[in-house]
């Protein structure tokens, strides 16, 4: 959102602006400006030197340096220090006190070097000095400091080192409450926003764009907006950050409201009196910044369309005019505007005024463990909370709030350390009402002192209640003395107790004003207030003159409070509405009963009808709204949890299809932000229709992973995502759509999507019916799209046509790293087209294109591919009737190829050749780790090729032999290589009848080979013999990891061997002995042999005519002396 344009804005002072590190902007300007030399007495750098370090640049400072250096002024060891200081300010000083040292003379002649080639720089270090020394003095004096409080502590270094530049604010952020837009995004935040340092922030991001006029940083109550600022001003006051700026103005909103009228002249007069002549600030020669600070605390809203337009910055008019007519230009156009706000609030300022907008990044949970840290010394204590942090999901993603991590971890620190760790909150009425009791008590272990400070506490709290739900519902969140008297607050009582805890107060020279430490706290002693008075109100409480219809009782009052919840366009009652609800909870009340005048075991008459109203409330709705999934959580608040259980028990056992009623649609979507069962992935597969993604689209949009396989979507549903997936706040990145019935209509509207899209990196559209002009529409996307990295087009129809459509993309594209094109009657033309794009695509890291007709010529084209591309990395031909003449051919390929490590030729026709072909490759490629060769026909001539390969070979670490014919010979072969191989560490010879002979050769390897760590031999004939022999090898091998004998005949007294073999080996996990015919007694060989061995994970004794009881005696004696062990039996 850079201006490409700027009212003739000289910014710098050699007219050059820094944009990053090392890259300059040249900013010309015809501007000139007649000067007179300034005589001054005594030494010129002594005079000025602060001025000087605030103004000079970078580039500037090099110029200096160099004219000094040619006057010999500066020696080659001085330059040498000079340059050795990493910052600016470190250098300027450096250069500074260099010239001091030596007298006038240096002074002098850098008088006459800056006077005579920049004369605008000159001039403001002359004239300007003393007020700008004035200014600085009178910024550290207000911003030096770090208030004194519970919440606000100085920032770390790198605490707002960096803020997220943002394009525009979301819905979300435009529509809802604070709380349901960290909710919903899981406190993730923006997930592609880019991040820009805080010394950039008024910088050009680009050599051709120019620095931002209007800025405009966002962030939800209690992310530090306000300490930014105060960090903000405190570095440029101290002269490390944006030194090209000569003055800076901070107000904040909450100031403005002391003004009806203001002119331009009168609001900085009046603020900063010592800025005497503002026409020479304002000279268009210096680079001001005024910062408005809270626009969320602002009484009057901005009006940009009606406000009327003022130019002469004398003229007084209505402060909210005057905001208007600066941020638009009208008045101080030459002046940098910088304003925070709350993101609804913000939403008043049009976007196409805003410049730059930035949003302050929350904790992630690396910070929120630091500020723990922080906070308690004892590490202990810290893993407590975080433990508990981890446990309440509801808790961590809203600790992304420093000012809520504050609140969550004081509390529960504050119950840890009282003895009181059964009951831990849960919830957040329970946390807060705990939070007050820490506020009153304190640290006092006197239950007499105790029982005052309730007292005192008591009736401050009702006024303070009062105070605050007139405020929320007039979204009034500053305070000023006139407020407080009209609640019956004594200004005297604010300055101790609770009020002095929980209230923060502000002061300027026009007046004084007060806020609670966090919205949070407005809004639970809203609804403590609202609780205690709708007990015996008449009236309608939101109606402060009391002119309403009669409500009598409390569930009348409720049910009103909840209605114009439901009604509030942008969730502002949420919090109220849930804190509410949560007052209801015996918890909740045992631990405020000493601040409320609560009525004993009151409460417990109206859970019920309030659960039962917010139940139907939930039932009425088409669509799930924030709004609905806010009436969850006052369910939840009021511990009325049998739905949301229900409802995860489905999502855990995949068990909803026929279960998302309306209400439950409402639990789903809550449990879509809060369930661990939807934290890695949300598993909606076969329990959707049409009406019910409908229904739930608007919270579908901040799942991140999402399975929607088997729910007979079509068409129409594609409708729907493709809105979803354009939606500019999306945040899925993986969505899979397996097994649906969607076309090329539906395959087009995701497509569309794709393009605007920048979230999802994997698409999943296996077994549907899409053809080649889906797969063209896809294809068309891709070429635009920057994000997808993953596509599965497998078990489609997308035929020769859309393979080339395929191809067309892979030339260009540069994101795609795995492309699954299997099962999709694709044949040689189009394998053809594939390869050629594969010769100039150099991103794709994964192409499956199994069980296709490519046939030995679409192998060679992919193979002349392959001596060119090195890094594609997995090759998946399963299936592809593919001959030894096509592997001829593949094999050359990979003498070269340097790139390729997993390759799949399963299920084709090789031979003997083409196993000869493949061994001969294998003796000069040295990249290859995993080859396939299952079921194919090699024979043990093949075999016994590929085994005089795995001998020198020294890259190979898996190789599938399965189904191809072997039998003894190539076992021995390959017992052989065995002996000498280093790197082989899975290999599969299942279904292949080797025998006892070929088994007994395998064995003999393994007495010495250590690097082997799976043998799969299911089949393979491997009788008594064999057993023994392999067994006897495991006594001394430690390396194999994994051994599946499924479907052999080791027997009895193979079992007994292995008995033996597994009370000396520690190196076996899993083994697999079913269908062996071990019997009974060959079992309870196995079991007695476990009772000394605990490093076996796995054991299936499956199909050995063992029998019920006898497989329950050996299991239990199993899990007894390993219980780690899963048993199969």
């Amino acid at each position: 959102m850079e201006r490409d344009t700027l009212n003739n804005f000289t910014l710098d002072s050699n007219r050059r602006i820094a944009w990053q590190e090392d890259c300059y902007v040249d900013l010309q300007s015809d501007a000139s400006c007649p000067h007179t030399k300034m005589k001054t007495e005594g030494v010129w750098i002594q005079k000025h030197h602060k001025q000087l370090l605030r103004s000079i640049s970078g580039p500037f400072l090099e110029n200096i340096v160099a004219h000094m250096r040619k006057l010999d002024l500066l020696s080659r060891d001085e330059v040498s220090t000079i340059q050795a200081k990493s910052q600016l300010p470190e250098k300027l000083r450096a250069v500074i006190d260099i010239l001091l040292s030596k007298g006038p003379q240096a002074s002098e002649s850098l008088q006459a070097f800056i006077e005579s080639t920049n004369s605008q720089l000159y001039l403001l270090i002359t004239l300007q000095d003393p007020m700008v020394q004035k200014h600085v003095e009178t910024l550290q004096a207000r911003y030096g400091g770090w208030p004194e409080g519970l919440v606000l502590r100085r920032p770390s270094s790198d605490s707002f080192a960096n803020l997220l530049l943002v394009e525009g604010l979301s819905d979300l952020q435009q529509k809802e409450h604070d709380a349901m837009q960290i909710e919903a995004t899981k406190g993730m935040g923006r997930h592609h926003a880019r991040q820009l340092a805080l010394e950039k922030l008024l910088q050009p991001l680009t050599r051709v764009s120019m620095p931002p006029r209007i800025l405009l940083t966002v962030g939800v109550a209690g992310i530090g907006k306000s300490t930014l600022v105060r960090h903000f001003v405190q570095l440029w006051s101290n002269g490390e950050i944006c030194q090209d700026v000569s003055f800076v103005f901070p107000f904040s909103f909450w100031e403005l409201n002391a003004f009806e009228k203001l002119s331009a002249e009168r609001l900085l007069k009046q603020a900063y009196p010592h800025v005497t002549n503002l026409s020479n600030v304002f000279n268009g020669n210096s680079r001001v910044l005024l910062i408005f600070d809270g626009l969320d605390e602002f009484k009057c809203p901005l009006d940009f369309s009606e406000a009327l337009t003022c130019t002469d910055p004398k003229k007084e008019v209505s402060v909210d005019n005057l905001i208007t007519n600066i941020v638009r230009g009208n008045l101080l156009p030459d002046a940098s505007v910088w304003l925070t706000s709350r993101p609804t609030v913000a939403a008043q300022i049009p976007g196409g005024l805003v410049d730059r907008m930035t949003e302050i990044p929350g904790f992630g949970y690396k910070e929120i463990q630091d500020f723990l840290r922080s906070m308690f010394p004892d590490e202990d204590l810290v893993g407590q909370i975080w433990n508990h942090l981890k446990s309440n999901k509801i808790f961590l993603v809203m600790s992304y709030v420093p000012c809520i991590c504050w609140i969550i971890a004081s509390t529960v620190g504050f119950l840890i350390k009282s003895g009181s760790q059964d009951c831990l909150p849960r919830t957040w009425t329970e946390l807060y009402s705990y939070f007050f009791k820490m506020m009153v008590e304190g640290d006092s272990k006197e239950p007499l002192k105790i029982e005052q400070a309730y007292g005192s506490s008591r009736k401050m709290m009702g006024s303070l209640g009062r105070l605050a739900f007139y405020g929320l519902i007039k979204r009034k969140f500053t305070f000023y003395e006139q407020d407080m008297k009209a609640n019956s607050i004594d200004l005297p009582s604010l300055h101790s107790g609770l009020s002095s805890r929980i209230l923060v107060k502000q002061e300027s020279a026009a007046s004084t004003a007060y806020c609670f430490i966090h919205l949070s706290i407005q809004e639970f002693l809203a609804a403590t207030y609202y609780y205690t008075a709708s007990r015996r109100a008449i009236f309608d409480l939101f109606t402060e003159s009391g002119m309403s219809w009669p409500k009598i009782g409390f569930q009348n009052h409720f049910k009103n409070a909840l209605q114009r919840s439901q009604q509030s366009e942008d969730g502002q009652l949420d919090m109220f509405a849930r804190f509410l609800s949560g007052l209801l909870s015996p918890l909740v009340v045992r631990s405020l009963s000493g601040l409320l005048p609560l009525g004993r075991d009151e409460h417990s008459s109206y859970r019920v009808p309030a659960a039962s109203f917010l139940q139907c409330v939930l039932n009425s709705g088409c669509t799930v709204s924030l709004r609905a999934v806010n009436m969850v959580h006052c369910l939840q608040e009021l511990q009325h949890t049998e739905l949301t259980r229900a409802l995860e028990e489905g999502l855990r056992n995949n068990s909803l299809a026929g279960k998302l009623t309306p209400i439950n649609c409402s639990v789903l979507a809550y449990l879509l932000q809060v369930s661990e069962e939807c934290a890695e992935e949300t598993n909606l597969s076969n329990c959707l229709n049409y009406s019910i993604v409908k229904s739930l689209l608007p919270q579908l949009l901040y799942c991140t992973n999402i399975r929607l396989e088997n729910n007979n979507f079509k068409d129409d549903v594609m409708e729907l995502l493709g809105s979803l997936l354009s939606a500019k706040d999306c945040h899925l990145q993986k969505i899979s759509l397996a097994e649906n019935a969607i076309s090329n209509k539906g395959a087009k509207a995701i497509s569309r999507s794709l393009m605007v899209n920048r979230s999802l990196t994997s698409l999943d559209f296996r077994s549907n019916n899409i053809g080649p002009k889906g797969a063209k529409a896809l294809a068309d996307a891709l070429k635009r799209n920057q994000a997808l990295v993953s596509l599965s087009l497998q078990n489609n129809f997308i035929e020769e046509e859309g393979a080339k459509s395929i191809a067309d993309v892979l030339v260009s594209n540069r994101k795609l790293v795995t492309l699954n094109l299997q099962k999709n009657s694709i044949s040689t033309e189009g394998a053809q087209r594939i390869a050629e794009a594969l010769k100039k695509n150099q991103t794709l890291k994964e192409l499956i294109l199994s069980s296709n007709q490519l046939g030995d010529k679409g192998l060679a084209a992919l193979a002349q591919a392959l001596t060119v591309n090195h890094s594609l990395a997995a090759l998946h031909l399963q299936s592809n009737s593919i001959s030894n003449k096509g592997v001829a051919v593949l094999t050359q390929a990979l003498r070269h190829n340097r790139g390729l490590v997993h390759l799949n030729l399963r299920e084709n026709s090789i031979g003997v050749e083409g196993a000869k072909d493949i061994a001969k490759a294998l003796q000069e490629n040295n990249t290859l780790r995993n080859l396939d060769l299952t079921a194919n026909l090699l024979h043990d001539e093949g075999a016994k090729a590929i085994a005089g390969a795995v001998k020198v070979n020294h890259a190979l670490t898996s190789l599938h032999l399965q189904w191809n014919f072997i039998k003894a010979k190539a076992a021995q072969a390959l017992g052989q290589a065995l002996l000498s191989n280093t790197t082989l560490q899975q290999l599969d010879l299942q279904e292949n009848a080797i025998g006892d002979e070929g088994m007994s050769a395998l064995a003999e390897a393994l007495r010495i080979n250590t690097a082997l760590s799976a043998l799969f031999l299911q089949g393979v004939s491997v009788g008594r013999t064999g057993a023994i022999a392999l067994a006897e090898a495991l006594m001394v091998n430690q390396t194999l990891h994994t051994l599946d004998l499924r479907g052999n005949s080791i027997g009895m007294e193979g079992a007994k061997a292995f008995s033996n073999a597994l009370k000396a080996n520690r190196s076996l996990r899993i083994l697999n002995l079913q269908e062996n015919s071990l019997g009974m007694d060959g079992a309870i060989f196995i079991a007695t042999a476990l009772t000394g061995n605990h490093n076996l994970t796995y054991i299936n004794l499956q199909g050995n005519r063992i029998g019920e009881s006898g497989a329950k005696v050996i299991s239990d004696a199993i899990k007894t002396n390993s219980p780690d062990c899963v048993v199969e039996i």
